[in-house]
């Protein structure tokens, strides 16, 4: 430190706008004292700092419809500089036109939904999907009016284009499908979209940006739940969507700041350190994934594999065609049905029985018992989408992958041959 640098001073100390120290009493010098520093050169932090404040100091009151018309920071519930780091940081990866974040991956989906649709309006869902669209779907959507219709999940485009209706308004798709890995193929979702003239939206969660860049397949809004792999450490709650134009995230943004579901600007740095390990992580959880797939694809007390990665996936070569690499997202259909899918959930060590995935640390959980189980799906429905009593979801993480294998070894040794005779 130099010894010519001077101590700091508040805004009161340096005399504010005639105002000085001695005018104020000790209660106003704790609530009202500012540091600003105008002396020297200015630097920019290397990282973005965590914009805590909830509210910004105006110079004068014209700032204020100044800011909403050109740009600016008034609340942060309207927009906050680091949450503005973070969307730019997804947005330049998506290739967008520009991204939102939000406090949820289900609050980014719930407002693109409201936003977009109307009552009397029509959607068309891939089956399965994600627990918490389905939920929407089915018990939400017909007190507003909006109508569903639900295809298989990795059909062809044309199976969406059987169910087109005047009122459609969305085309819907998740890649790759949770659970069942199904894939999309976004170039042909993305013209029949632009043909017809009808929003597409795609949940690209399971593969992320790195390696699945949505919008260049003509994709209008990119969704991610930003806890999985974006965040990739299992410690925020996150989500966003990126659009193909200004106008889509001019309409969106409205939604999002009147209905309150902004990201905290603590998740959003956290986020945006995320962020940067994206690519590493990703190559590892693709390798990681494919030497795990191939074992469990080998072994006799597995009735298949659905990883994109595999051969046998009956999507590989759309899968091929749009992805970098494979990712770390896999399903499991364990010999022994419900009981099979349970013994081998609750017998691992270093693989972790939980919800959610995209973490660092592997995990597991079995749809039929918990995230598509009794409490939000009938046995048939849960069926029709291709969810079996013995399929797991299986996250990979970047543990050492020998690891990973003699853990999968040791849990499918503990369900009994007699078991997996039954099958």
């Amino acid at each position: 430190m130099s010894r010519k640098w001077q101590p700091p001073l508040t805004t009161l100390e340096q005399g504010l706008n005639g105002l000085k120290v001695e005018d104020v009493s000790i209660d106003t010098m704790a609530t009202s004292s500012r540091y600003v520093f105008d002396s020297g050169p200015t630097t920019e932090p290397l990282v973005p700092p965590i914009y805590h404040s909830s509210t910004y100091k105006l110079k004068s009151v014209d700032d204020y419809l100044k800011i909403l018309d050109q740009g600016g920071y008034i609340y942060s519930r309207l927009n906050n500089f680091t949450c503005d780091s973070v969307q730019a940081a997804i947005n330049v990866i998506e290739g967008g036109k520009g991204t939102l974040v939000f406090n949820t991956g289900m609050s980014a989906i719930s407002t693109a939904l409201f936003c977009f649709l109307k009552s009397g309006d029509h959607i068309i869902i891939c089956n399965p999907v994600y627990s918490g669209i389905y939920d929407m779907a089915v018990n939400m959507f017909p007190k507003f009016n909006i109508e569903v219709s639900f295809v298989q999940a990795g059909c062809s485009v044309e199976e969406y284009e059987k169910q087109i209706k005047p009122n459609t308004k969305m085309l819907y798709g998740e890649t790759p499908c949770n659970p069942n890995m199904a894939i999309l193929d976004l170039a042909e979702f993305g013209k029949l979209g632009k043909s017809k003239n009808i929003l597409t939206m795609v949940d690209s969660t399971f593969a992320g940006p790195y390696l699945q860049p949505v919008i260049k397949y003509g994709i209008d809004i990119s969704m991610h739940s930003c806890t999985k792999y974006l965040g990739g450490h299992s410690d925020l709650i996150a989500g966003s969507l990126t659009f193909s134009s200004v106008e889509l995230w001019q309409t969106a943004i409205r939604y999002q700041t009147t209905l309150g579901a902004s990201l905290s600007p603590h998740d959003a740095s956290l986020l945006l350190r995320g962020i940067k390990t994206l690519p590493l992580r990703m190559e590892r959880h693709s390798s990681n994934a494919m030497k795990v797939a191939k074992y469990l694809e080998k072994h006799p007390k597995i009735n298949y594999v659905l990883y994109p990665g595999l051969e046998s996936h009956p999507h590989h070569l759309i899968a091929k065609k749009q992805m970098k690499s494979f990712s770390g997202m896999m399903s499991v259909e364990v010999k022994g049905g419900l009981a099979g899918g349970r013994i081998l959930a609750e017998n691992l060590r270093i693989v972790q029985l939980a919800v959610s995935l995209g973490g660092v640390e592997s995990l597991i959980q079995h749809p039929a018992t918990m995230t598509h189980g009794p409490m939000l799906m009938s046995d048939e429905d849960r069926l029709s989408g291709g969810i079996t009593n013995g399929m797991v979801r299986i996250s990979i993480g970047i543990e050492d992958p020998d690891d990973l294998i003699a853990d999968f070894k040791q849990a499918l040794d503990e369900i009994p041959e007699s078991l997996c005779a039954e099958n």
